[in-house]
């Protein structure tokens, strides 16, 4: 019999422990014990899970996580030592919590969940060097995250370890020329991407009137909408750029926190029948100015504006466009300035904070009424589609229960409006899921994907659709894949839980739940898959207390509600969630 081949991969190993455990344990041991526990549940989990790591196993005081990149690797123990350090800074020295962490890249062998060889004990050799808060790493991870994270690697020569045949180079990770990472440093950054990658910020409404600010923000994101058209560009959503709108913006901090290498900034005034718009496009690293332009128009050659205006980005950017690219940049819409400008108007509202009746109602009086002025624009016809689910699943008219069915018939007028809007495609993407129409909504959401690569919410739906139809391991790239576009969207945070959830892996699951309620303290859905996946992990008492807190928030919750909305293809999904609320001895 041939003997079974042994499974190498090429990983990134992260290797942690605590230092001075054993003199902790032993001046307060359940104390210490407690702490501990606390902090791989609020910052070790929550941060592995956001970047993408698995953790292989617990041993003792110390952590072995495995990432896919080495930049996801180092920004994970860039954040965690940032927040252990911030968590403790209050303690005094003698019983502070403080972590070592190595980083090495190398090949190692799989034995089902657990990894073995050289590339993991290298990691852990690393570990033992470096300081206490102080991050060090091997020289193939300093190769792999070189330029690419806002940071310095700090020569800590070759080193000889037990058990390594050869001498390992080792760099310390150093916020500064002269600042080891054990120093406070300011703002979260994230790994820049090989491709070239962008921030459109809100346009700046100089009109002075406020009521205009629609009209900013609305070609703000038709700029954002060309550029991710492109294949070649990483494009940050309008979500997540626009959360600097209306704050003095320092352009090296955005590149930092966005992770881009360059961010396009401007100004719109709008007065009568003229348009002012400037745009310059900024170097993030150094601040240094790539291209600059005015336009002083008539309102009616606002398309022009916004078309010279992408292909002059595209052009300092030294991006080469086939003639297929500059075809899907100027594609689609219409020539109606005022059907265009209540498209914006309807935009903002329906993609806006408020979200209930009056709203819903002003937006599709937008829509309708730019219907009317041009009955062939396709886009008008998508935003009533998107509003009909929103009615579906809030429940805000009389005309609910029809309304996912008008939905879908708005979005297959949409498209065949225009077959080049990925936004009506997306649209029809959703509308076919809640339909559990499982293989149109992949389809819908591919049509998405291939006209805009960098749409964050089609490639968030197409991990959501994967995921209720029975998939969840797909899901998982789809939705991190949005999480890097669109870093401010807090629910893909939640959809990224889900879709461990449904995969079995309840811990990672709940660490992407608890971060989400960080972060949107009032959730009650984060909260009502939190307390199934802590009853799948046997920790009854505190999915108990979870479940207190979401009567707190919804006095009115209801599982059945709930997850009977949700459309699953699988029955024994639900089911699964259900078993967690009964393992947590929770009424179902």
């Amino acid at each position: 019999m041939a003997e079974e081949r042994v499974r190498r991969r090429l990983a990134a190993i992260l290797s942690a422990d605590v230092v001075g455990y054993s003199r902790l344990m032993g001046a307060d041991e359940a104390g210490t014990l407690g702490r501990l526990k606390a902090l791989r549940r609020d910052v070790i989990d929550p941060m592995i899970a956001a970047h993408s790591g698995r953790t292989v196993k617990l041993i003792g005081d110390g952590t072995l996580v495995e990432f896919a990149s080495a930049v996801d690797a180092v920004s994970c123990a860039i954040e965690v030592q940032k927040r252990v350090r911030e968590g403790e800074a209050a303690r005094s020295n003698d019983s502070r919590i403080e972590l070592r962490i190595g980083i090495n890249v190398g090949d190692v062998i799989v034995d089902g969940d657990d990894i073995y060889g050289d590339g993991v004990n290298v990691a852990a050799r690393i570990e033992a060097l470096a300081e206490p808060g102080g991050i060090y790493v091997s020289r193939s991870a300093a190769d792999q995250v070189r330029d690419k994270l806002p940071f310095k690697l700090e020569p800590r020569g070759e080193q000889t370890v037990k058990n390594i045949a050869r001498p390992i180079e080792v760099f310390q990770v150093v916020a500064e020329a002269s600042q080891p990472l054990t120093e406070a440093r300011a703002g979260p950054a994230l790994p820049v991407s090989d491709k070239i990658s962008i921030a459109v910020l809100a346009f700046t409404n100089m009109s002075g009137d406020p009521e205009q600010e629609y009209f900013s923000d609305g070609i703000s994101e038709d700029i954002i909408t060309d550029l991710s058209k492109l294949q070649t560009l990483q494009v940050i959503a309008r979500n997540s750029s626009f959360t600097y709108k209306g704050k003095s913006v320092d352009v090296k901090q955005v590149g930092r926190e966005l992770g881009v290498q360059y961010v396009l900034e401007g100004s719109i005034r709008k007065a009568g029948n003229r348009v002012r718009v400037n745009a310059q496009l900024i170097e993030a690293a150094n601040g240094g100015h790539l291209w600059a332009e005015r336009y002083d128009r008539n309102l009616t050659d606002i398309f022009e504006v916004q078309d010279d205006l992408t292909q002059q980005i595209v052009g300092a950017l030294k991006i080469t466009l086939t003639d297929s690219a500059k075809s899907a940049i100027s594609a689609g819409g219409t020539k109606s300035v005022a059907a265009h400008d209540l498209f914006l108007r309807g935009r903002e509202r329906l993609f806006g904070p408020r979200k209930d009746r009056e709203i819903f109602e002003q937006c599709m009086a937008d829509f309708r009424r730019a219907i009317e002025i041009d009955p062939a624009y396709g886009a008008p016809y998508a935003g009533l589609a998107m509003g009909h689910l929103f009615d579906y699943q809030n429940r805000w008219t009389s005309a609910s229960d029809t309304a996912l069915a008008e939905g879908d018939r708005l979005a297959r007028e949409a498209i065949a409006k225009d077959e080049k809007d990925p936004f009506a495609h997306f649209v029809a993407a959703a509308a076919a899921l809640f339909l559990n129409d499982y293989d149109r909504a992949i389809a819908e959401g591919d049509v998405a994907l291939s006209l805009s690569p960098n749409y964050a919410l089609a490639l968030s739906g197409r991990g959501m659709a994967l995921v209720y139809g029975g998939e969840p391991l797909k899901a998982i790239p789809l939705i991190e894949r949005a999480m890097r576009l669109d870093p401010a969207q807090t629910q893909n945070m939640h959809n990224l839980g889900i879709a461990y959830f449904f995969a079995r892996d309840y811990a990672t699951a709940a660490a992407c739940f608890r971060n989400r309620i960080e972060l949107v303290p009032t959730t009650d859905l984060s909260r009502a898959y939190l307390i199934s996946a802590l009853g799948h992990l046997g920790e009854a008492t505190e999915a108990r207390r979870v479940w207190r807190e979401l009567e707190e928030i919804n006095p009115h919750y209801s599982f059945e509600d709930h997850i009977g909305r949700l459309p699953f293809r699988n029955p024994a999904d639900v089911e699964m969630f259900m078993l967690g609320l009964r393992k947590a001895e929770l009424r179902t």
